[in-house]
């Protein structure tokens, strides 16, 4: 995740400087697009998914599917979790989003703990004081 938000403001950064060296009508016109870019980088970072677009290389042989990080091919309309991230391979790319929420994104009570299993690729909310009683987040 961190990689890809790290190349998104890469993009952005670029766009920005573009956007910055127009004027007038032009500026105006591309001011959507900078947005645009800007809310997706902010959605994406924010919830922890990635989206890489499918490489057709040789339109005479297409992909047969996706690659993961890890270098193995995954059939199209499949899906699978691996470290703790639930992943899916479309026709557009492969796509993948955490299981597990960002410790700044959840809100916890002062009394209250994030404790994450990352073996069961789950969380939940304890209680400072006894890390065996359970809390709700507010």
């Amino acid at each position: 995740v961190y990689d890809t938000c790290k190349s998104l403001h890469s993009a952005f950064s670029e766009l920005y400087f573009i956007f910055t060296h127009l004027s007038g009508y032009e500026r105006y016109k591309s001011s959507l697009h900078v947005f645009v870019c800007l809310l997706g980088l902010v959605v994406l970072c924010h919830s922890q998914c990635f989206f890489e677009e499918l490489e057709v290389k040789d339109p005479n042989n297409p992909p047969k599917g996706c690659v993961d990080k890890d270098g193995k091919l995954h059939d199209f309309d499949s899906a699978w979790v691996r470290d703790c991230m639930d992943c899916s391979c479309t026709r557009e790319g492969l796509s993948c989003c955490s299981k597990i929420p960002d410790a700044n994104t959840v809100d916890v009570p002062e009394e209250c703990e994030l404790v994450v299993n990352e073996k069961a690729c789950s969380v939940k909310v304890v209680m400072k004081s006894d890390n065996e009683k359970e809390c709700s987040p507010v």
